[in-house]
């Protein structure tokens, strides 16, 4: 197979409620569709399974688990997280966990992270025993433990050996175990502004950019993005690192190509970027959805600066219409779409 010019995954939340109309009804439900569909994917061509965190939520938590179990059961496709909620987690048990399913799926771990958005619960992270330092933020502790993962993920030796081990220990410091070479280069960050992406360039991590941003300037929701791309893209190269970064975008995106994708997305398409806030002090912008026939979405497409700029695209699954139907949508993205735009 031809090495694809952009790199085309799926994104799914893995909501799950026993409601009319819903194919995902329990937790059970959502793990082992999300491996049907990761699977499916592979089959089709696509480049990525990712998957999003919540905590608390009738949604995927725990992602190593599920990560683990793709990675064993497909053999080619990249699988990742966009993002895991950096305040709810130990760098250290984080380390050995995405060890572990980066080696059980060969190294094909795209692990995204973030300092979080608002979740279901006030202040979910105390309940999983952490709290900030003094005179730090929430967001100040979700980057104190992402830098404290990426020096775990170097693999350098740091613990002092037990002068009597249960087991032989090799020479020198210890470090966490399993280690998985090359997982430290894919290691994503989900930022929402443009000083939380200059941060992660300057730290080596890779970009993910969502469908919500921190409204900065006022411009529609894919210059921002693309200009937040921009900005990564040159405090990276400010910094000197060796290798090329990856920057990816997720999208809501529908090929109306039978009766079934114009009844759920042919009408009421958020054509449209939304302004809101997700705090009392931030004010956020919203990208827009896309549904239309290929030929017109292939247009609508091309105009999308911020997908122009990425080097991967992730497609939100609405995961609760099954996983025959978002196979579907994938491959309708896949066969009409993607060529159309070069992408293939």
């Amino acid at each position: 197979m031809d090495k694809p010019v952009k790199k085309i995954g799926f994104l799914s939340f893995g909501h799950w409620s026993p409601t009319r109309g819903s194919q995902t009804r329990s937790a059970s439900d959502a793990l082992l569709q999300s491996i049907d569909l990761a699977i499916a994917a592979e089959d089709l061509g696509a480049d990525g399974a990712y998957f999003r965190v919540h905590h608390f939520a009738r949604q995927l938590a725990s992602p190593f688990p599920l990560l683990a179990a793709v990675g064993a059961k497909t053999s080619r496709i990249e699988i990742g997280t966009a993002v895991i909620d950096m305040r709810y987690e130990n760098p250290l048990y984080m380390a050995e966990d995405a060890g572990a399913a980066d080696l059980i799926s060969g190294g094909r771990l795209q692990l995204g992270i973030s300092r979080g958005s608002p979740e279901q619960v006030i202040d979910g992270w105390r309940y999983f025993g952490y709290q900030p330092g003094d005179d730090e933020t929430e967001a100040d502790m979700s980057r104190r433990r992402t830098e404290a993962l990426l020096d775990v993920l170097r693999g350098e030796g740091f613990a002092q050996p037990n002068a009597r081990p249960m087991f032989q220990n090799p020479t020198g410091l210890l470090r966490v175990e399993p280690y998985s070479e090359g997982l430290r280069e894919r290691i994503w960050w989900g930022a929402a502004t443009n000083a939380t992406a200059i941060w992660a360039a300057e730290l080596g991590m890779n970009l993910q950019s969502s469908t919500l941003k921190t409204d900065e300037s006022g411009l529609p929701f894919h210059v921002q993005q693309a200009d937040q791309i921009r900005a990564y893209r040159a405090a990276w190269k400010e910094a000197g690192h060796a290798r090329d970064p990856r920057v990816s975008v997720s999208r809501s995106i529908f090929a109306l190509v039978d009766d079934r994708d114009r009844a759920w997305f042919g009408e009421g398409n958020q054509s449209e970027d939304q302004i809101g806030h997700i705090d009392p002090n931030t004010r956020s912008i919203f990208g827009r959805s896309y549904a239309a026939e290929p030929e017109i979405l292939a247009q609508e497409l091309a105009k999308d600066e911020a997908i122009a700029e990425a080097d991967t695209l992730l497609l939100t699954v609405p995961n609760q219409l099954g996983v025959d139907y978002n196979t579907h949508i994938i491959e309708g993205i896949l066969t009409h779409v993607a060529p159309a735009l070069g992408w293939r």
